[in-house]
């Protein structure tokens, strides 16, 4: 018997159907890609700004080839600065920014779809003229002859470039530590405008601060080591993180000065480095020998310390002043340390300012994003030296970081709830920060110890285990496209300094590493990636003084792949989910008949 369709019912299904084929063959988006801010807060807005390159490289393509460079570095400062302006150096007339402006909205807008998303964000004053600018029919002389209103349909039509060029952003991770505003860049990520274009993959650093923010002591006292190493007090000033007890403690255990290898500049930042320092190794090792299956007794350093002192085998240590560390239990804290973590890790756990900066990670972030059949991670997916899929928590390849995004979660729902963290999931935060199998590490070991307390520099290494040299290896690439349906994979995690001559991308294009040193603690630099419907290529980002100075025609690019005809949602695995719909759809309107009107 054959069923029957209302008539609603079948015209929400043509509807449907004409809305799928249209969206088929419309372009992909732009996407842009960015890796390890590392708290380069100012940096990052600025280049926000000029969407890590592109309004330059969009601006490039939209105009003609008669466009200057001079002219490209003037417009691109006015779409940023959203307002019109003149330098002694250069400009351009009003009339000639405003039809440059339209010029590239027009080569952004494919359709009615696109158009009415500009319309949406139009000021109600200017409308009516805004929408003729775009749609090229007439607009009166005076938008172009009077200044005040020049320069506002100036202002808004700059808002709309930003606007019509930003299709997705995807960031690698790292926001959190070396710079002093990881605050100020998950505002600017979770921000009204910026926030719906977001794909956040948590990196290393972001899981170190969202492992301390559920609870684990250990991760806390990192966390703030590495904040009080880097200077970074205003910061925690900024989350409501009191010191002064921490900062009483330091000073009665070292009132003349530290020694050993500690990096701070202020004194009493160096002061608590060395405190939390001591706390974090008693804490950390603890949950090492508590949960044995996490596999990393070879950082019980505390334990060889102890036997070190013990035998007065002092001659390789860079200090011995350890007026907390008792060589007959190493791992146990005093009264005072004990206070001191306390008190930390209820400011921590129950700060409002933090918990804000969490909900959108936990909520928002992931550990591995897949888009255009390009798959997205921070560092690495554990393998073993033949270029297999490793083992951890009896799990490989996408499984693995499945269960693992899924303990991730869980630990962030309990944080949010107020609820009791599970002991082994929190413990388990710790091992993704600088376990050895770690997606989110992928060295041997992390050296924090050493490098403080040893002499000897060939300790201080951390060896990198095998996904760099993995990647070279044309069947360990076949493995992970198999495994996640993907084509690419772009990461980032481990800078890569290009003006040492390193290359962004494998020569075939599949494996991308687009961390580029962003923030001044690495190479004050970065890189971005665009995957246009035309393109996909790296641009080197400017540093601080090309940014002071505006050398944007100086920007570099590395081509990594150029297509033959644009790229359609149809060729991507969107346009695969559209196109089952789709024929859904179809076997209704031929197995059903529509009810007589």
């Amino acid at each position: 018997m054959v069923g029957k369709l209302s008539l609603t019912e079948f015209h929400d299904i043509i509807k449907e159907l004409t809305e799928i084929e249209s969206e088929l063959e419309r372009n992909i988006n732009t996407t842009m890609w960015i890796s390890d801010p590392h708290g380069a807060g100012d940096r990052f807005t600025s280049i926000l700004k000029g969407r890590f390159g592109l309004i330059w490289r969009t601006a490039q393509e939209a105009l003609s080839k008669n466009f200057s460079n001079e002219k490209l570095d003037y417009l691109d400062q006015v779409i940023q600065k959203e307002r019109y302006f003149t330098t002694e150096e250069f400009s351009l007339e009003r009339q000639d920014v405003i039809a440059a402006l339209v010029k590239i909205i027009r080569y952004k807008v494919e359709d009615i779809i696109d158009f009415d998303l500009v319309r949406s964000s139009i000021n109600k004053d200017l409308k009516t003229v805004i929408e003729n600018l775009i749609l090229n029919f007439h607009v009166p002389n005076i938008i172009y002859e009077n200044e005040i209103i020049a320069d506002r349909v100036i202002a808004a039509l700059a808002k709309i470039v930003k606007q019509v060029i930003l299709g997705q952003l995807v960031v690698l991770g790292d926001v959190f530590d070396r710079g002093d505003e990881p605050d100020k860049i998950l505002r600017i990520l979770s921000s009204r405008e910026i926030r719906p274009y977001v794909k956040f993959v948590w990196g290393n650093h972001d899981i170190l601060w969202m492992g301390a923010a559920a609870g684990n002591k250990s991760l806390i006292a990192e966390a703030l080591r590495i904040s009080v190493r880097y200077d970074n007090l205003a910061f925690l000033e900024r989350l409501g993180i009191d010191l002064e007890k921490l900062k009483a403690f330091a000073e009665k255990l070292y009132p003349v000065g530290i020694t050993g290898l500690f990096k701070a500049k202020l004194e009493i930042s160096k002061k608590m480095e060395k405190t939390l320092a001591m706390i974090q190794f008693k804490l950390e090792e603890k949950t090492i020998k508590q949960f044995p299956e996490l596999g990393m007794e070879s950082r019980l350093n505390l334990e060889r310390l102890a036997g070190m002192m013990k035998r007065g085998e002092v001659e390789g240590l860079t200090d011995t002043h350890f007026p907390t560390f008792d060589p007959e239990n190493p791992l146990e804290l005093t009264a005072e340390e004990t206070d001191v973590i306390d008190d930390l890790a209820k400011q921590f756990t129950s700060s409002l300012k933090i918990k804000e900066l969490m909900k959108y990670l936990f909520e928002v972030g992931t550990l591995y994003h897949i888009n255009n059949y390009i798959l997205n991670i921070h560092a690495l997916i554990p393998s073993t030296e033949d270029g297999k899929f490793d083992k951890l928590f009896g799990k490989r390849g996408r499984d693995l970081l499945d269960h693992i995004e899924k303990m991730v979660k869980n630990v962030g729902k309990r944080y949010r709830e107020g609820a009791t963290q599970d002991p082994f999931e929190l413990a388990v935060m710790f091992y993704l920060w600088c376990g050895p199998k770690s997606p989110f590490f992928g060295k041997h070991a992390m050296k924090t110890f050493e490098r403080y307390f040893l002499k000897d520099k060939a300790t201080h290494k951390e060896k990198t285990l095998h996904w760099g040299e993995n990647l070279k290896k044309k069947e360990f690439m076949d493995l992970i496209m198999d495994e996640f349906g993907a084509e690419r994979i772009v990461y980032g995690h481990t800078p890569v300094d290009v003006m040492k001559g390193e290359k962004i991308a494998s020569p075939d294009g599949r494996s991308i590493n687009i961390d580029g040193g962003f923030s001044e603690a690495y190479l004050g630099r970065g890189h971005s990636l665009i995957y246009t419907p035309y393109s996909l290529y790296a641009i080197i980002l400017p540093s601080l003084d090309e940014i002071r100075e505006a050398k944007h025609a100086n920007l570099k690019f590395e081509e990594i792949a150029r297509f033959d005809k644009p790229k359609k949602v149809k060729d991507v695995y969107k346009g695969s989910e559209l196109a089952r719909r789709r024929d859904d759809l179809m076997k209704k309107l031929k197995t059903y008949t529509k009810n007589p009107v």
